[in-house]
């Protein structure tokens, strides 16, 4: 069976958005609430290895009992504020999607795989990042959006990728995952996909083991993407859809 589709994460994955879009968005609705903390760049980075946003304050104030200790229904609306926030500098245009991904996506188009998207995020940000790089229309383009509070457990846990492939009714066999992070990997491959990694700033160095391969983006013509781990390390790539069919095939060899 050929490749059928491709199954992208969103934050880090399609566009770098973590340290200067979520975190910046959280940081004005911490501030709006009088909220006597902020989010620098290190500590975000650092409770990103909790996934969701409800989860990931909850889990910094856990860590902080000086802090205001907030209810359920505080986080709830504290999250709902940042998620405003995120959509208007999404739809102000002020985050580009990472090299390679527009391309990428428009070659799965032409040559007839199925789009998803398997993330943890809520819907309205995924709907706004897509909208605000790649037009209107730009949801359409995906077969399946999986997002937010769909399933039960949310990335390491598998449930959103298993969740997306029911909805595309396809197997793990006929599908290629790209993810950002080990928690996304772990939860992609627990839902037996094989992965391809586009690391960030705030993923490198974790453990991508499990990876087809590592790079540092999908590249472009002008600036080839480098395959940091995987049987091809060091090369410079522009990822297309031979290349990742090619890469997916040595997945089904094992």
């Amino acid at each position: 069976m050929p490749l059928r589709a491709l199954i992208f994460d969103v934050d880090g994955t399609l566009a770098d958005t973590e340290r200067d879009a979520h975190r910046v968005a959280f940081n004005r609705a911490f501030a709006e609430m009088g909220l006597p903390f902020r989010w620098d760049v290190p500590t975000y980075g650092h409770y990103l290895k909790v996934t969701g946003g409800k989860e990931r304050l909850r889990a910094f104030l856990n860590d902080h009992p000086q802090l205001p200790q907030l209810s359920d229904a505080d986080i709830a609306s504290i999250h709902r504020q940042k998620t405003r926030h995120y959509v208007e500098m999404m739809n102000a245009g002020l985050l580009p999607l990472r090299p390679g991904v527009e391309r990428l996506l428009n070659a799965a188009r032409d040559h007839g795989l199925l789009l998803a998207i398997a993330t943890t995020t809520t819907p309205a940000n995924v709907e706004s990042l897509l909208k605000s790089t790649l037009g209107a229309e730009a949801p359409q383009r995906f077969h399946t959006i999986g997002a937010g509070d769909v399933v039960p457990h949310k990335k390491p846990a598998p449930d959103i990728y298993t969740h997306v492939l029911g909805q595309l009714g396809l197997s793990a066999a006929d599908c290629l995952a790209i993810e950002d992070s080990a928690n996304g990997l772990q939860s992609a491959c627990g839902a037996g996909l094989a992965t391809v990694i586009t690391q960030t700033e705030y993923t490198q160095g974790q453990d991508f083991s499990a990876a087809l391969r590592v790079l540092d983006h999908l590249g472009e013509k002008a600036s080839p993407a480098q395959v940091l781990q995987g049987r091809s390390a060091g090369e410079r790539v522009i990822v297309d859809i031979p290349t990742l069919r090619e890469w997916w095939a040595e997945s089904r060899e094992h």
